[in-house]
């Protein structure tokens, strides 16, 4: 404990302008989890085969998120080397890349939900002993999919915005956004779930409504701000005078970027169909997997701030051609990362028994989730380190190379030993999900080789 006390003290310069970053990154992704994490809680009263329904169409709907989240970050390499070097220019044709490409996809999206949408969520219904009801379940899942599919477009605007402004070192705005986006989505949540205060009580489609109208507010947040202080952020300035992205610079993103749309792609696929995996235990694992997630998903949150802290810092350093320094910062930030997961893991652990008691569902249920979480809470300094070296790849346009580390693995790894768990042995759902950790000790060691080796160490501007 002294010895990570004292490396914080020697390298506190660095963590503050670390946590500069990082803290409003982990507050709007925190409060926007934590209100997710009371959005599930209260489906989850509702029942099982409602709280199930709901979680698996956010399983589907996870894939286009990561699929945005990807093609922007091909973009925001860019932006980071441009402002790096106070380049407007740069950062506004980025930013008009970005937002074609958000809508493309989002029309992509809504055409591949809307025909396909029933036939996706029952690939995570199965037939088993637990008694649960697949038609009701079906039918939830149909309902809330139905009504998220106006959100998807808002949403992918409100990260074309927020991905920027992060690039731009305005990490507080997106904050605020987030912020008053879980307010509102809270607020409907209880209104339009449960039918208080007069409001209709819509159960999993109340839910949805909430969703939805939250990311409205969201995005009016983030273009209002950007547009009313163009002297904080000069790329706003005529940022709309045109859409036209000049070549080199689209075929420079396609070339460096484009992969990284496949491997979030690849990723979030690989990580759905493990999920469904997972599902032909039953909707008691269905249940439990998504309690446990859930939990999961509100405590990396840390980790999360932090890997965005390298692509951020780092890419800056890159940039501006500062290489030594550059490695230098990104070992510390790293160390930062696993330490602090250490202690967040803890907290995890110790609530490992009282979460699942929350929701409405069955004994087994909570059991599994108990389970899993305790798993999550030992692995969390691991998956920190693979975060924040995913995110030392790609600060130097690395871009193939962190495609075969994160998507590719995934889906040569990970997927393989659940599928073939799940479809030819009687392992329970635990069982399967400690060995596809297991699988992601790969992925650490190949991480580990390639950050020591400097293969991120590049300047892509100025090549």
């Amino acid at each position: 404990m002294k010895g990570k006390i004292k490396y914080f003290e020697d390298n506190k310069q660095l963590l503050k302008t670390v946590l500069i970053i990082a803290l409003p990154i982990m507050v709007q992704n925190g409060f926007t989890n934590f209100v997710n994490l009371l959005d599930n809680i209260m489906v989850g009263r509702l029942g099982t085969e409602q709280m199930s329904g709901v979680a698996i169409v956010n399983q589907v709907i996870f894939v286009f998120n990561l699929c945005i989240f990807g093609g922007l970050s091909g973009a925001g390499i860019f932006t980071a080397q441009y402002f790096g070097k106070n380049d407007s220019e740069g950062v506004r044709n980025t930013f008009r890349f970005k937002f074609s490409l958000a809508l493309f996809l989002s029309a992509l999206a809504i055409l591949v939900f809307s025909i396909f949408g029933s036939s996706l969520v029952s690939l995570y219904l199965s037939d088993s002993a637990d008694g649960g009801d697949l038609a009701a379940t079906l039918k939830y899942g149909e309902d809330y999919l139905s009504i998220m599919l106006i959100g998807l477009p808002v949403f992918a605007l409100v990260q074309t915005y927020s991905s920027t402004l992060r690039e731009c070192g305005q990490t507080v705005v997106p904050m605020k956004a987030g912020v008053a986006a879980v307010l509102v989505n809270l607020l409907f949540n209880y209104l339009l779930i449960f039918g208080n205060f007069g409001f209709p009580a819509l159960g999993v489609r109340g839910a949805a409504y909430a969703t939805v109208l939250s990311r409205f507010v969201e995005l009016a947040v983030v273009i209002i701000w950007t547009h009313t202080h163009t002297s904080e952020v000069p790329f706003a300035s005529s940022l709309y005078r045109t859409l036209r992205v000049p070549s080199h610079l689209v075929s420079g993103i396609m070339k460096k970027g484009m992969i990284l749309l496949i491997n979030e792609a690849m990723w979030s696929l690989g990580l759905s169909l493990v999920n469904q995996c997972f599902s032909t235990r039953g909707l008691n694992a269905v249940a439990g997997v998504n309690i446990a997630s859930t939990l999961d998903n509100f405590f990396k949150v840390v980790f999360l701030a932090f890997g965005n802290s390298v692509g951020i810092i780092v890419g800056r350093l890159l940039g501006a051609g500062k290489m030594e320094e550059a490695r230098e910062t990104d070992t510390k930030i790293i160390t930062f990362s696993v330490i602090f997961s250490s202690f967040v893991g803890l907290v995890m652990l110790s609530l490992s028994h009282l979460f699942p008691q929350i929701y409405n569902t069955t004994d087994a249920a909570r059991s599994i989730a108990t389970s899993l979480i305790i798993v999550q809470a030992v692995c969390m300094p691991l998956e920190a380190f693979k975060n924040a070296t995913y995110f030392t790849l790609r600060s130097g346009g690395r871009t193939f190379i962190t495609f075969l580390f994160d998507g590719f693995s995934t889906m040569a790894v990970n997927f393989p030993i659940a599928f073939i768990l799940s479809r030819f042995t009687d392992a329970s759902v635990l069982w399967i999900f400690i060995s596809v950790q297991i699988g992601g000790l790969v992925k650490a060691v190949v991480g580990f080789i390639l950050v020591k080796k400097g293969v991120w160490l590049r300047n892509i501007v100025t090549e």
